[in-house]
């Protein structure tokens, strides 16, 4: 079953550590996201291989948007 991973805040994505394919632990760090000149990190919420990344460095997201998917 598919695992949703959604933006909890507005900003700009930053940074991308982990790549479609990789496997991930829980609360592992996956993506950054900046607003206000602060970086928040996007974390794994459970144990799986990332599926993929919607979006890139330097796109902008709203809180909620599906940004990756894990299998």
């Amino acid at each position: 079953m598919a695992t949703k991973i959604l933006a909890p805040l507005a900003g700009k994505i930053v940074r991308i550590d982990i790549e479609a394919g990789a496997s991930l632990f829980e609360d592992q760090e996956i993506l950054f996201i900046e607003a206000m000149k602060m970086e928040t990190p996007i974390y794994a919420p459970c144990d799986g291989v990332l599926d993929k990344v919607l979006k890139k460095v330097g796109d902008d997201v709203e809180e909620d948007d599906l940004i990756a998917i894990m299998a």
